[in-house]
């Protein structure tokens, strides 16, 4: 309201609505020549059919009611910039144009339409307060003023009539309280679209983050180690090199394979997967790259049936437990436990330690993706060190987690 003033607009008070309404939602608002033109023409015309309509009763048009009426329609075009000054103006004019006798008619759409402006605007009690003003204006003229004012021999109004048009008042300013309410409505329902959208976008940059996160760290991992070997025995012993290196192959192509589906999804919103999704069918696999990279892997139970997004998380939470186990522990061996207790799938990674304090090169983000995958389906994950000086990994899933269509989770799910 301070920038208000120093435009010399109107105070504080007079403003009873959402902030902003002064320049609609923000943006500089257009002159709006064409409607004013129109009604301004449409007034001239109709007030001089009323004229005729009404002759004898009403006083006639002269030039200085049509000064009246060209000043009303004119002030309309500054109703987006000003509109408390444009609805007290046309008010103060037509107030002036019915005291002065002359013709009932289209003039009074000017009031009209400079409330429906300030109200949708924002200043609601300055469109209350100018209608009633026009309508106090009235009765003074029409109760007590019209033994002076012309036309000569009037008589004083009914106040039937004084209903009707205190009902016209009301009915006016009710309509635009209604388009008022209605816009703000339609106002929220973008913004909360937006922001739907973009909570939409997040997820997804989330879960893609997860997901590449889970396929590079686990390939790059038996990569690094497999590199390690290599150069050890390039020079001692030729064949296990060799040996390295086709798992270095083997494992950069299906990392590749995997980002280049997980990018798809970004090429193609919606659609179908080139390749399933992962599961705990592919159990063995993780096992055998483990074994390339040096752990010994031991699995217990048998994996139950689970959906299509209970069974991506479960994959993915094992191949980044096997993953930490490669780069931050001291052991070579890991135990891989399944069992399933009603509805519920329980999933233990466990190795024997101890931590070796190096840092791998890890992002520090897979026991966070661990959680978010396990959230989203409405399961838990507990990680920690146990008594003995291992590390375990404890993720409870639900076997019936809902999925989309294509096998992926929905975004409820993520």
């Amino acid at each position: 309201m301070d920038e208000q003033r120093a435009r010399g607009g109107p105070p504080q008070w007079w403003r009873h609505g959402p902030a902003g309404r002064d320049r609609w939602e923000g943006r500089e608002p257009r002159w709006p020549w064409r409607s004013t033109v129109l009604v301004t023409v449409f007034v001239l015309v109709g007030s001089n059919v009323a004229a005729h309509g009404q002759q004898g009763e009403r006083a006639e048009l002269d030039p200085f009611a049509r000064v009246l009426l060209v000043v009303a329609c004119g002030a309309l075009l500054w109703r987006k910039r000003h509109p408390v000054a444009v609805v007290f103006g046309t008010a103060a004019a037509v107030m002036v144009y019915l005291g002065a006798g002359y013709p009932y008619g289209p003039v009074l759409f000017t009031v009209a339409l400079a409330c429906f402006s300030a109200i949708v605007a924002g200043h609601r009690r300055a469109a209350w307060a100018a209608m009633g003003m026009l309508w106090a204006g009235h009765v003074l003229v029409a109760h007590w003023l019209f033994r002076w004012l012309p036309p000569p021999g009037d008589s004083a109004v009914s106040w039937g009539e004084e209903i009707v048009v205190a009902t016209w008042v009301v009915a006016v300013a009710a309509v635009s309280e209604l388009f008022r309410v209605r816009r703000e409505q339609w106002a929220r329902e973008r913004a909360e679209r937006a922001e739907a959208a973009r909570r939409r976008a997040d997820e997804e940059r989330l879960r893609i983050a997860r997901e590449l996160h889970d396929v590079i760290a686990h390939s790059i991992s038996v990569i690094n180690v497999q590199a390690g070997v290599g150069l050890t025995l390039l020079d001692t012993d030729p064949e296990q090199a060799r040996s390295a290196l086709t798992t270095i192959k083997d494992q950069s192509k299906e990392a590749l394979g995997e980002v280049r589906q997980v990018l798809d999804t970004l090429r193609a919103p919606g659609a179908a997967p080139r390749a399933p999704a992962p599961g705990l069918d592919r159990l063995p696999e993780l096992v055998e790259q483990a074994a390339s990279a040096g752990l010994t892997v031991d699995v217990e139970g048998k994996p139950p049936r689970l959906a299509p997004g209970a069974d991506l998380a479960a994959f993915r939470i094992v191949q980044e437990a096997l993953t930490n186990v490669v780069r931050h522990s001291g052991s070579r061996h890991a135990r891989v436990h399944l069992t399933h207790e009603g509805d519920l799938l329980r999933l233990r990674v466990d190795d024997d330690g101890p931590a070796t304090g190096a840092d791998a090169g890890g992002s520090g983000n897979g026991l966070a993706g661990m959680r978010e995958r396990a959230a989203a389906l409405g399961g838990t994950i507990e990680a920690g060190t146990r008594p003995d000086g291992g590390f375990r990994v404890l993720a409870v899933l639900p076997l019936a987690a809902s999925d989309g269509p294509s096998g992926r989770p929905t975004q409820e799910d993520r």
